[in-house]
């Protein structure tokens, strides 16, 4: 059954943080994954998280600088993990099986933003390759784990108004751009938490995807000062000038909600805007209407699994 792509009437918005959003939430006993956990508003879920009592595994790219960032921080732990290679998500995954414990919740937290371009594995576009395919390939490994009532978060962005899925030219071949190949990746990841949904819930997997909203953390690590200053985002001294920004501690609240809130059991496949279901609108207050089409949503799922070989749902 889905879920209409309607507000709730949470009580939460914009200024909301993670904090909040678990405030009388006891999550002891859960078992977290959160990619990007160490980072932006990963690190502030991972503290959120562990805060309510969750134990919280965090794969890092770079495991040592995860270990210093999250110092302090009780009930979590690093593993290494590369989303852009495959290899390393098979890994990854493959020593999670042999631990063999359940997760209640997969955030996928991690991503890239606007990168030059880059080619990694068969010649995959990399921002479609770590923020769609090395996700996808992951969560579907990790199946056999996700307990029963787990959800399954994707952290997509409204810059996946930029870009549709482009079929005819999926890893920009014919010529790159950095912000609709970050916007297609973003569109990638709503559709793979419609099609997932529809797929997971028969063993009580849900999942949803969001926008946390904007904010200044290592994301932007590819986009200049300079451009940062042209987009009307900083001033010549690196100070937020946008109104809109958020803190990290709000831009986690979103994914924290859509992880763990209670005011969304029974509920999955929709995509989620400041601790809200948002609306889908042809404008860019909401979701787009092809992001949550769900024969978009089961074509990618078949184009992901014939490039990464993965489909721990259907069988």
């Amino acid at each position: 059954m889905s879920t209409p792509q309607h507000a709730i009437g949470s009580g939460f918005g914009a200024a909301t943080t993670a904090a909040e959003v678990l405030d009388g939430i006891d999550l002891t006993g859960r078992h977290v994954l959160v990619t990007g956990g160490y980072s932006g508003i990963g690190l502030e879920t991972t503290r959120a998280v562990a805060a309510a009592g969750a134990r919280v595994v965090v794969p890092a790219r770079r495991p040592e600088t995860a270990k210093e960032a999250l110092a302090g921080i009780d009930g979590v732990e690093t593993d290494a993990l590369d989303l852009a290679d495959l290899d390393s998500v098979e890994a990854f995954a493959d020593r999670r099986l042999a631990a063999g414990e359940g997760f209640d919740a997969v955030i996928d937290s991690a991503g890239v933003m606007a990168s030059p371009e880059i080619r990694v594995g068969p010649g995959w576009e990399l921002q479609f390759a770590t923020n769609h395919l090395g996700h996808f390939a992951l969560v579907n490994r990790l199946a056999p784990l996700l307990n029963e009532g787990a959800r399954v978060v994707a952290v997509s962005s409204g810059g996946h108004r930029r870009s549709p899925i482009r079929w005819d030219d999926p890893h920009f071949e014919r010529g790159y751009d950095r912000w609709e190949a970050y916007g297609q990746s973003k569109t990638a990841n709503v559709l793979f938490a419609v099609h997932l949904d529809r797929l997971g819930q028969e063993r009580g997997v849900r999942a949803f995807a969001l926008h946390p909203g904007g904010i200044l953390t290592p994301l932007q690590r590819h986009i200049s000062h300079e451009d940062q200053v042209a987009l009307g985002w900083v001033d010549e001294d690196g100070n937020a000038v946008a109104d809109w920004f958020k803190t990290p501690e709000q831009g986690a609240a979103t994914q924290t909600w859509a992880a763990f809130s209670p005011q969304l059991d029974g509920k999955g496949g929709v995509y989620l805007v400041d601790c809200e279901i948002a609306e889908v609108t042809e404008d860019g207050s909401g979701v787009a209407p092809y992001a949550v089409d769900p024969e978009e949503a089961a074509r990618l799922w078949d184009f992901s699994v014939e490039l990464t070989g993965v489909d721990g749902f259907r069988r």
